[in-house]
């Protein structure tokens, strides 16, 4: 452990949460607009109580907690640590205040900081590795904020933008190319001495087939073309759950997009836009993915396909940081990193002779693979430095609030 390297990394990464926050007026700060969703005031502070919980507790457990009630109100899913209240009510807790979280920010990471400062030998690599753990844990939290309040604010009459002056990207999209990608034995999963989530472990061999994989992501003006078919209206190319979803919420198009008069418009977090062509088509369920690759005669990508070829890339795409927070025309070949989590065919699963992390961060990753599928290549709302070939994301096949897109691929 080199306290400097640590001291920064945990200052950087926490003040990002708070700049994302800045265009927020206070009350923005307490909307929940679905389930799914979480009021941008119990991020900030359910990532604190990850730090307080399984830090601070953990290595100074004699560290009076800054409010007995938080353990409650902000535990997320850790059923091993007690109670926590329950998750489609946060949009409920107007107290403690933003205020109040804010201070409890400020006392935990004071904590931290004398903890980084004066930690013996003997802990200093645990240490490390929580601390790590819960800054990682912060950034996906990061890219949650940036998806609820989008959907907070999408559910709101006059539309208000999270920050007007973001600036739409341009450029026109290029031609779809196919690479052709060679099958064989071949190993996926974490290898390194660097930070990886508990589910991208093992490392393992894997049997792929000869395949292709298109080099960018599917635009607007593709799925267009799958609406205007009647993509919507065919169940053969549907799931059965897909259609049965289809049919409960009446799909016709994706999340966020709207037609008016003859004009589509689609609402982003810079407010309404006329929707771009050359974009990819973004804010899709996995049923909705499935559905336009079977009406290309495709198919979505498996997701060892898509880390063998994310290995072979530069971690480097249009992340959190780009000025954009929106998905952008691949202008250039190779579009691979960042824009749009991709789904994949791939049911998120344990890997052969994986272990969760011991005890209750074990509930971390573990627990949850049951009825999600795979997501990989991160997103325009992904912080940078987050990202790793391995990196395995999961949602439920219905989910659309997030920034998921999707890329075709074809057996060779």
């Amino acid at each position: 452990m080199v306290r400097e390297t640590l001291q920064e990394d945990y200052r950087r990464i926490r003040s990002f949460s708070e700049q994302l926050c800045r265009p927020l007026e206070v009350d923005d700060y307490q909307i929940q607009s679905i389930t799914e969703t979480s009021p941008p005031k119990w991020h900030l502070a359910h990532v604190t109580w990850f730090f307080e919980h399984f830090v601070l507790q953990h290595f100074r457990p004699d560290t009076p907690p800054f409010d007995a009630d938080f353990h409650y109100l902000f535990n997320s899913y850790y059923y091993t640590v007690g109670a926590m209240h329950p998750r489609p009510r946060r949009g409920l807790l107007s107290r403690p205040t933003l205020e109040q979280v804010l201070a409890y920010r400020q006392r935990v990471d004071e904590q931290v900081a004398s903890l980084i400062a004066t930690a013996g030998k003997a802990e200093r690599e645990a240490l490390a590795f929580r601390i790590t753990l819960g800054l990682h844990h912060e950034q996906q939290h990061q890219e949650l904020l940036l998806m609820d309040i989008k959907h907070n604010f999408s559910v709101n009459p006059i539309k208000p933008a999270y920050r007007q002056e973001l600036i739409p990207p341009g450029g026109e999209s290029v031609p779809m190319r196919w690479l052709d990608r060679e099958g064989g034995l071949h190993s996926i999963g974490h290898s390194g001495s660097g930070f990886a989530y508990d589910n991208e472990t093992p490392r393992h061999s894997v049997l792929i087939y000869d395949h292709r994989l298109a080099d960018r992501l599917v635009t607007n003006a593709e799925y267009l073309e799958f609406i205007e078919d009647g993509g919507y209206r065919d169940p053969a190319l549907w799931l059965s759950d897909g259609w049965a979803r289809l049919q409960q919420e009446g799909w016709t198009h994706p999340l966020y997009w709207e037609k008016q008069a003859d004009r589509w418009t689609q609402f982003t977090l810079g407010g309404i836009r006329p929707l771009n062509p050359h974009e990819p088509v973004c804010h899709l369920s996995y049923y909705e993915a499935d559905a336009y690759a079977r009406w290309t005669g495709k198919r979505l990508p498996r997701e060892e396909e898509m880390e063998l070829i994310l290995d072979e890339q530069p971690v480097d795409g249009n992340f959190a940081d780009s000025g954009w927070l929106h998905p952008a025309p691949a202008t250039d070949r190779g579009q691979w990193y960042g824009d749009l989590w991709a789904w994949t065919a791939s049911p998120y699963t344990p890997y052969p002779s994986f272990k969760p992390l011991a005890g209750s961060m074990g509930e971390y990753n573990g627990k949850f693979m049951s009825s999600q599928m795979v997501l990989r290549g991160g997103s325009c709302a992904t912080p940078p430095g987050h990202l790793r070939p391995s990196y395995r994301n999961f949602f439920y096949p219905h989910e659309r609030w997030m920034f998921s897109g999707l890329r075709l691929a074809e057996d060779a």
